[in-house]
């Protein structure tokens, strides 16, 4: 092939390099030049055109592309038609992307004209999604550069396939302790359930049993002998923190082995993978109850694609392996009951104010008072008199009464105008108000009479980052409500939420950073009715 300027009168059938504008039209980058074309050049006063001249030993970049990306695919790996020197591939099935790394690699280094890029190894794919694509720079490239690429490709074999999912079948396991609530193991089952969906897997059972190692390993040989299960996982009350512990030695104990103990991919860390007749046993980490990625998603995803898990196929997972910005993990992880917040540290307050009092029956049931004294300003207060740094009431339904009710309060009000379309949306523009020197923000909803300043330094002390607190919940009886306290870390997340949810979606995909405090009745009790606000004492005006 020849790159550079071409004369016009020779420039027929050579590809434009650049759009050009003649004719009263304008041809653009890969148009292939025509007599008509080289005439409306000449009119338009060009001498010459910078354009590739394709030789007879030569192949155009589609038909390049396109051989070099039919032999690439392995199984289950479909080639789209070639278009612009690029190929793409794309799974056929629901299944993990393998790939030939050092095939890959030689490609690429064969000659900067050929370039192919994949989705990383073992990445989860469903049926029409691309994971590949080869792309030819130049606009040709010789027939023996392309002849000799095809070869060493099929003297490897295909660089990318699909190994596809199976559906296979699935027995849990839970141990419990007093500690481990039934709605935390309810919800494990369902996150896992959630999690084998793709793959067309299904649990065919759920064992609960005590935390220790005669009962546990009586439900894990169940599993594989009753049940006839695929796989066993099992999800401990406390986590697997020593080769010894209650899981690895009930798997033993049951007739089974345990081939690995911990892997680097964080979350994911405390991973165990056993057998027990020949069907694979693990050992989930405590990450693994939420459903947010994690290590165990990457080891569980290949046993159901019935790729190998062996010991150097774990420890090869660290490149790559630090999937979020990972807190310390100190225990026992309980909120400080006497700790003192750093005199240094910035927590904004948000009171959120914005709901329209549909349940009540409006008019606003922010604007109700107990002994006199409107609801929104007591929360205002609370905020006010405690140990945050700012406060920031958002407002919406009926804004000005609310401002006028926060009157002499040194508070910033922030209006959101999309105060209808959900929770989010006020919780959305309080984030966005926080000062940018504050390090958390408490949220505060502007219904609950019994929050106190006093209660939100409660929440303010037990936030500590350095013990891997970075959210702070509190909960009445056990079930979470509010305040909330949460680090700026998770902001981004929270400015991502939609509908009429608020921070607690977020934090589901971070349990490890949440601590709770609990605060009975004050955390539950939000004035939704007028007989909730009459058993509280308040008044509707």
């Amino acid at each position: 092939m020849r790159f550079g300027p071409v004369p016009v009168d020779e420039a027929a059938g050579a590809v434009l390099a650049h759009a050009v504008a003649a004719g009263g039209r304008t041809l653009r980058k890969g148009h292939v030049i025509t007599p008509e074309d080289v005439g409306a050049f000449r009119a338009a006063g060009l001498d010459s055109v910078v354009a590739a001249v394709i030789g007879p030993d030569d192949l155009d970049e589609d038909t390049a592309a396109g051989r070099i990306a039919a032999a690439l695919a392995g199984p289950h790996v479909t080639v789209e038609a070639p278009a612009t020197g690029r190929s793409n591939l794309f799974a056929e099935v629901a299944g993990l992307l393998v790939v030939d790394r050092e095939g890959i690699e030689a490609l690429n280094a064969l000659d900067p004209g050929i370039t192919f890029a994949t989705l990383p190894d073992h990445a989860p794919a469903e049926p029409g999604r691309m994971v590949a694509t080869v792309k030819i720079i130049p606009f040709a490239l010789s027939r023996m550069l392309v002849d000799q690429a095809v070869a060493a490709i099929r003297a490897r074999g295909p660089l990318v396939r699909i190994a596809p999912f199976a559906p296979k079948t699935v027995a849990v396991v839970s141990t419990l302790l007093p500690s481990l609530k039934a709605s935390v193991v309810d919800k494990t089952l369902r996150v896992m359930a959630d999690r084998l969906k793709p793959a067309g897997a299904r649990i065919v059972s759920d064992r609960r049993v005590p935390h220790a190692e005669a009962p546990l390993a009586e439900a894990i040989r169940a599993g594989i002998e009753e049940d006839r299960a695929d796989l066993v996982v099992v999800f401990g009350a406390s986590a697997v923190v020593d080769r010894q512990d209650v899981i690895p030695a009930a798997i033993e104990r049951a007739g089974g082995t345990v081939d690995h103990f911990g892997m680097p991919v964080d979350p994911g860390n405390l991973l165990l993978v056993g057998r027990l007749g020949g069907r694979p046993v693990v050992g989930a980490p405590g990450c693994a109850r939420s459903p947010r990625e994690n290590g165990f998603d990457w080891i569980l995803q290949r046993m159901l694609a019935d790729l190998p898990v062996a010991s150097r196929d774990i420890v090869g997972l660290g490149v790559g392996g630090l999937l979020m910005d990972i807190v310390s993990r100190p225990a026992p992880r309980a909120a400080p009951q006497e700790a003192e917040a750093p005199a240094e540290r910035r927590i904004a307050a948000v009171v959120l104010a914005a709901g329209r009092s549909t349940r009540m029956g409006g008019p606003n049931k922010l604007l109700a008072t107990i002994d006199g004294k409107p609801l929104v300003r007591r929360a205002a207060g609370a905020a006010c008199g405690s140990r945050a740094a700012s406060v920031t009431v958002v407002t919406g339904h009926m804004a000005e009464a609310v401002a006028a009710a926060l009157e002499g309060l040194d508070v910033t009000i922030v209006h959101n105008p999309d105060y209808a379309e959900g929770l989010s949306t006020s919780m959305k523009a309080g984030i966005a108000a926080v000062p940018a020197d504050a390090e958390a923000a408490v949220v505060l909803l502007g219904d609950m009479p019994q929050v106190t300043a006093a209660i939100v330094d409660r929440l303010i002390a037990a936030y500590d980052p350095a013990r891997g607190a970075l959210a702070v919940v509190a909960t009445a009886e056990g079930r979470r409500g509010n305040p909330t306290l949460i680090s700026r870390r998770f902001f981004p997340d929270l400015m991502a939420v939609s509908g009429d949810v608020g921070a607690r979606q977020v934090l589901q995909g971070y349990p490890e950073a949440v601590v709770e405090v609990e605060l009975g009745e004050a955390a539950g009790l939000d004035l939704d009715t007028p007989e909730a606000l009459r058993r509280a004492g308040g008044t509707l005006v």
